[in-house]
């Protein structure tokens, strides 16, 4: 995966990609939308906003703020936000989601709904909504990972040579991701009715100047994993 191919493939899915990928997808969304209107008067940061299919669902007490690397997608995005009139949209950015350049702590929530095994880099990705979600706030991760076994696992690896004309990974592991993060995993939620995808609910580390030890007992399977805290993160302002 590379921004050129992923750049590509969503201005091609721009203009069909509500009706393609939106009720698939809106079980997630809307899972990962209500855990975050939990929190009233908050600061939420959207990270691949698309074309805006979630805005629409936060509480209009919540600030948002969305981003994406796709300027058709965004196009979409504030066609929405003009059409419903969602003021508590702050702003639609294009930007890399691998280099945010808000300061550190700026968001209350991160969220990150079906970019993971789009960008090329995930662990950058991590590293990034880690250090712009303030210290213990929530990072909410929406995204469908490589399979146990099953036919589905054999079509994930038949089709995963296709990922740049794709513009996402059909295989890829929850574990990677999560270790050595700097978070705690509160929940992981199956996106039911489409199990395929996953809901993971976690909590930002607190903040110190300590560095890291080592990841330790970190993952304990897909049905409630707890990651021991090790803070892997760069601090920029």
């Amino acid at each position: 995966m590379d921004l050129a191919s992923i750049r590509r493939a969503y201005k091609r899915y721009a203009g069909m990609y509500d009706v393609v990928f939106g009720a698939v997808m809106n079980p997630g969304r809307k899972l990962a939308v209500h855990t975050a209107n939990k929190k009233p008067n908050q600061r939420v940061l959207e990270v691949g906003v698309g074309t805006g299919l979630a805005l629409p669902l936060y509480r209009r007490d919540i600030k948002v703020v969305g981003i994406d690397v796709s300027p058709e997608m965004l196009t979409r995005a504030r066609e929405k936000v003009a059409e419903e009139g969602l003021s508590n949209i702050e702003q639609l950015l294009e930007m890399d989601a691998e280099n945010l350049t808000f300061s550190d702590a700026s968001f209350d929530t991160v969220i990150a709904m079906y970019v993971a095994s789009v960008v090329p880099h995930p662990r950058r990705l991590m590293e990034e909504m880690c250090r712009v979600c303030k210290p213990e706030g929530d990072i909410i991760i929406v995204n469908h990972f490589t399979s146990v076994g099953g036919p589905l696992r054999a079509v994930e690896f038949l089709i995963n040579p296709l990922s740049k004309t794709l513009g996402w990974r059909p295989e890829f592991e929850l574990r990677p991701l999560l270790d050595g993060a700097g978070i705690e995993v509160k929940a992981i939620r199956p996106a039911y009715p489409t199990p395929m995808f996953k809901v993971i609910h976690c909590r930002n580390a607190p903040a110190r100047a300590a560095r890291p030890q080592a990841v330790g007992q970190a993952y304990a399977g897909m049905d409630g994993a707890v990651l021991a805290r090790a803070d892997g993160r760069r601090s920029r302002g």
